[in-house]
């Protein structure tokens, strides 16, 4: 059985209880994801193999249940970079930059089934709201996406799947970075990415397993590949759940020239309530 986001507070549910509905990501519940990245990068470029850049990500889960019993979930990113490498292939230069990046929004529809299925379909999308020209695309890009995957009282298991392309904007810097890899004769985004994603849940507010996020460039014909791990905790602090957790990313496919080598995260994720839900209602 799945907790509501109205009441989740209220009725003293468990922490271990909590943090199952966490790990679903057709969860009920409202939360308020902030991310710590450390980023080391790695290139056969001399020079540019000791980069390191911070990334600060909020994104907050947002579901809103419908009438028919099925939910919307609305999942905003917003990035905010500090010394981020900007390398530019055709002087061969590298800048660092810090500053708001290309926010991100995933909208998704669908529901967790009594026998544990899960899934959805949906879209996602980028504004090109970066405050350099090396923090982001300058593109407004779309594109859909969906989810399956499997729910049991001890683990949570499947795949999502999106792609996009720029549908509107400049986007002619012709800058590599680390994400979107632009090259001076690819001024366009055509990017497929794949998560697929394995959490077991021992008890007592814990919860492990790998999500690694696998981007595939078709412009640049690029993969960026991590071998990923996440350790989470879920704590009830002043009567409010939180989720507490670690991420480790090892690439082990990135482009040669210029690509991220690791990353390390911390991540700290409060329950609130959806305020908006009631739009909805």
């Amino acid at each position: 059985m799945w907790l509501s986001a109205a009441n989740a507070q209220e009725t003293g549910q468990s922490a271990d209880e909590i943090a199952k509905e966490l790990a679903n990501p057709n969860t009920s519940l409202t939360s308020l994801k902030l991310q710590t990245q450390y980023y080391a990068f790695q290139s056969d470029v001399p020079g540019l193999g000791d980069l390191d850049m911070v990334k600060l990500y909020l994104q907050p889960t947002l579901p809103f249940e419908l009438a028919n019993g099925n939910t919307l979930w609305v999942r905003p990113g917003v990035p905010f970079l500090v010394n981020q490498p900007v390398f530019d292939t055709g002087s061969r230069r590298i800048e660092e930059e810090s500053g708001l990046g290309d926010v991100t929004l995933d909208v998704q529809y669908g529901t967790t089934l009594e026998n544990g299925f899960l899934w959805s379909i949906g879209a996602s999308t980028s504004l090109p709201t970066a405050t350099e020209k090396g923090l982001g695309t300058d593109f407004w890009t779309i594109g859909p996406g969906f989810q399956i995957g499997r729910v049991t009282e001890t683990s949570v298991v499947g795949v999502f799947v999106n792609h996009q392309w720029d549908v509107a904007g400049n986007g002619k810097s012709g800058l590599d970075r680390p994400y979107v890899l632009l090259g001076p004769n690819d001024p366009a985004v055509s990017l497929t990415t794949i998560q697929f994603f394995g959490i077991m849940m021992p008890g007592n507010g814990w919860s492990f397993g790998t999500a690694p996020i696998m981007t595939y460039n078709h412009e640049s014909d690029d993969w960026i590949i991590p071998l990923h791990l996440t350790v989470n905790k879920t704590l009830s602090i002043a009567g409010r759940p939180w989720e507490f957790s670690v991420d480790l990313n090892y690439y082990v496919e990135t482009p040669d020239e210029f690509g991220p080598e690791w990353m390390v995260g911390f991540n700290i994720a409060p329950v609130v309530e959806n305020v908006f839900a009631r739009w909805v209602q």
